[in-house]
């Protein structure tokens, strides 16, 4: 199975951007199965209906949320009726929607994907690990599910490593989002887990993680006070490729995803 893994999209650009070429890439790729972190959007703050059902006729099997996931209140009740969008799991009980999800991908295939929220410098929620060790528990890879996706949206990579150790060998793979900047640390960890630290974003090239930059210059010296606009202009797409092994569910090949704006 061919799996793309796309990061944050960030803004009307981004947004504009993965809706445009996700049709395409489906098929240039071969792609069986397409997840896309969407919580920035919406102006860089969380995600509208209209542009949850955009990006899934676009072609994203499931999207996923994260720190974001209220910031646009009406999608606390799309979600409920939406299986193939989902927030953090370890969100309180009560929270609206839910925190992982099994949708069926291009080949007929299982996939149940799964979003956890981080700890550190984040808002509180549960226990990622313990979690983690719940999911581990209740789907076995290659039984119920053909492959199992992790999105771990927290600001420290030691936490996405961490969930990422404790998960190889019993997932397809375990990826992190929040940062919006793709880290180097692509690999297939020994027992077979496909990981990387950061997605990366889909939003604005020239940017401060999809934020506008002379804005950013300013508040970030002193000389300005507010909250700092989006960016403007082109968007490039990041993210990771994943080739699974149809046994076993677990990865046989990973390389990260970049198509720079105006490529």
């Amino acid at each position: 199975m061919r799996i793309l893994c796309l990061g944050d999209v960030f803004g009307q650009s981004g947004f504009d951007r993965v809706c445009q070429r996700l049709p395409a890439l489906r098929a240039e790729l071969q792609l069986d199965f397409v997840l896309v972190n969407a919580e920035n959007a919406a102006d860089g703050h969380g995600l509208w209906p209209k542009q949850a059902d955009a990006l899934i006729a676009a072609g994203a099997d499931v999207l996923t949320l994260g720190n974001h996931s209220w910031d646009r209140p009406e999608i606390k009740d799309y979600i409920w009726n939406q299986p193939r969008l989902i927030r953090p799991l370890n969100y309180e009980p009560n929270a609206a929607g839910r925190g992982k999800t099994t949708i069926s991908a291009q080949n007929g295939k299982r996939v149940l994907v799964v979003q956890l929220h981080g700890q550190l410098f984040m808002r509180k929620c549960r226990s990622p690990y313990d979690l983690m060790q719940e999911v581990l528990r209740d789907h076995a890879l290659g039984a119920a599910v053909d492959a199992i996706l992790v999105d771990v949206h927290a600001e420290c990579n030691s936490e996405k490593q961490i969930l990422a150790y404790m998960a190889d060998g019993k997932v397809t793979a375990v990826f992190g989002t929040h940062t919006h900047v793709p880290t180097a640390d692509t690999c297939i960890l020994e027992n077979g887990t496909a990981y990387q630290s950061d997605l990366g974003m889909c939003g604005p090239q020239r940017s401060v993680v999809g934020f506008d930059v002379e804005q950013a210059i300013k508040v970030f010296n002193g000389k300005a006070k507010g909250r700092i606009g989006q960016a403007a202009g082109p968007s490039g797409l990041n993210g990771v490729l994943i080739e699974t092994d149809e046994a076993t569910g677990l990865a046989l090949k990973v390389e990260r995803f970049c198509e720079p704006a105006g490529s």
